[in-house]
């Protein structure tokens, strides 16, 4: 009964404030929630959820037994859930900041919390995440739909369908584009499912890849933490953020209320992080030290299960794609447009065109998934999860910023600042190494003077391993090599 009748006044306030005009909506944000005068399609909450899960399991994914090769694998998985249980606590507050302060976008309720400055740099943040991220999309689309091409019959490296940069300019043309001109992301709901399972089928491909792999782990692969856990923990905001998305997808849901909007939380958070932690598991555990940025980097271009998974997961990012850029829109509309609402098609086409061209012409400029999972990580996605949300929630709930009720919230700042700062730093200091496209030496076993594995093990490992690791595999092409045959064709 309680709850029911804290759904009953959320319902009732929500809409004395709309009749009212306390509530500003002054972007596409406005034209995805459903009012007498538009009767805009909604979501229910198993649409609503197939978005935000949609919406978190990006590009990030990809990264993820990456992440756990820097933080090590024990720690690695602790850090997971952590981020995990903060995405899913600091998604809640964003809804109750906005209710609290009449808002109904992450930027005016920045603004209500924190003034001009705050609404410029969430502004700022909230537009460079999801434009970092589309640009990462286009560069797993390129990493992936063009080994798939190369196994066609006919294809060759020389054929323009094995080229990424043509790829890249395809897919952007007939497929995101398209699907990111959509106004109402309500829409999105049936590709969303679509992504969905094909994620399901990504999974299931590197787990049957772990169990017939059969490569040697690195010396210290399952040490419980390592230096670069910070860069992990970037990498794991980054693929757990959603906020910048949050209010566009609230707004899309049918009755939306704190109470029903946890619901679709929960279930999002638990059914990401379950795929997150199986992948990142799976993955890691075949290549250990050996894991790129791009785990799909990984594996051999002949081998056709993964290129099925390669398809799936390129298809799975185009239609991630237009969530995204639905934000870095309504961005531009509230910072620059907030007087001159309703969006005209003009406006709407030309800044979809604007966003889209611009990270196509970024995303073809670079082929490093991993530096880009980290720097947006730890620049743009730590202070979307961990900073923004809490200390909005601190500012606008009464009491003091030490209580008990606000205590969760300050943890959860300072620990965002801190992986903030150490994280940067790092990602500067000690940059991956990228090995985009090459083929994998034990690939080809077979040939001892192709196992050459400076090639492809990080400059920070290969020192470790020169001494023992490395000698003993090359010294034998029999083992411990033997049972490659029998991955791929």
């Amino acid at each position: 009964m309680d709850s029911e009748a804290t759904e009953m006044e959320e319902k009732k306030y929500i809409i004395e404030k709309s009749q009212s005009g306390e509530f500003t909506v002054p972007s596409d944000m406005g034209q995805l929630i459903e009012d007498e005068d538009q009767k805009r399609e909604q979501s229910n909450i198993p649409q609503a959820s197939f978005n935000f899960i949609n919406s978190i399991i990006g590009s990030g994914i990809i990264g993820m037994p990456y992440a756990l090769k820097q933080a090590g694998f024990p720690m690695g998985v602790l850090l997971i859930l952590i981020v995990a249980l903060i995405t899913d606590y600091s998604v809640i507050l964003l809804i109750r900041g906005g209710n609290l302060s009449g808002t109904k976008n992450y930027q005016d309720l920045v603004r209500a919390a924190f003034g001009f400055p705050g609404f410029i740099f969430l502004s700022i943040v909230q537009f460079v995440y999801p434009f970092i991220a589309m640009i990462s999309y286009n560069i797993i689309t390129g990493d992936t739909i063009t080994k798939v091409m190369m196994r066609i019959s006919g294809v060759t490296e020389t054929n323009i369908l094995a080229n990424r940069y043509f790829i890249i300019c395809l897919c952007t043309l007939f497929v995101t584009l398209p699907l990111s001109l959509y106004r109402n992301v309500a829409k999105l709901a049936k590709a969303s499912l679509f992504a969905c399972l094909l994620v399901v089928f990504i999974i299931i491909a590197v787990i049957i890849r772990s169990t017939d792999m059969h490569i040697p782990p690195t010396e210290g692969a399952y040490t419980f933490a390592k230096p670069g856990f910070a860069q992990a923990v970037g990498i794991m905001a980054f693929s757990f953020v959603c906020h910048h998305n949050t209010f566009l997808i609230y707004g899309s849901l049918e009755e939306p209320t704190v109470h029903r909007w946890s619901i679709v939380t929960h279930i999002s958070v638990v059914v990401s992080f379950i795929a997150t932690v199986v992948f990142a598991a799976c993955g890691y555990a075949t290549f250990t030290g050996f894991t790129q940025g791009d785990v799909l980097e990984n594996y051999c271009h002949e081998d056709d299960l993964i290129n099925a998974a390669r398809f799936c997961y390129g298809v799975c990012i185009m239609l991630t794609f237009p969530v995204e850029c639905f934000v870095c829109r309504e961005v531009i509309e509230n910072f620059f447009f907030q007087a001159a609402q309703p969006t005209t098609t003009l406006r709407h086409v030309i800044e979809t065109v604007l966003i889209v061209g611009a990270t196509l012409g970024a995303s073809l400029a670079t082929d490093c998934l991993g530096i880009v999972l980290e720097l947006n990580g730890t620049l743009g996605a730590t202070p979307l999860v961990f900073i923004l949300p809490a200390a909005c929630y601190m500012k606008l709930e009464e009491g003091k910023f030490y209580s008990a009720k606000k205590l969760p919230s300050l943890l959860i700042v300072i620990t965002g600042a801190i992986v903030m700062v150490i994280g940067f730093i790092m990602a500067v200091l000690s940059p991956q190494g990228c090995s985009h496209g090459k083929e994998m030496s034990y690939c080809h076993a077979n040939d001892v003077n192709a196992t050459d594995f400076s090639t492809f093990i990080p400059s920070t490992e290969m020192s470790m391993l020169a001494s023992s690791t490395v000698p003993s595999m090359i010294s034998s092409t029999t083992t411990p090599f033997s049972n490659f045959s029998s991955i791929g064709p």
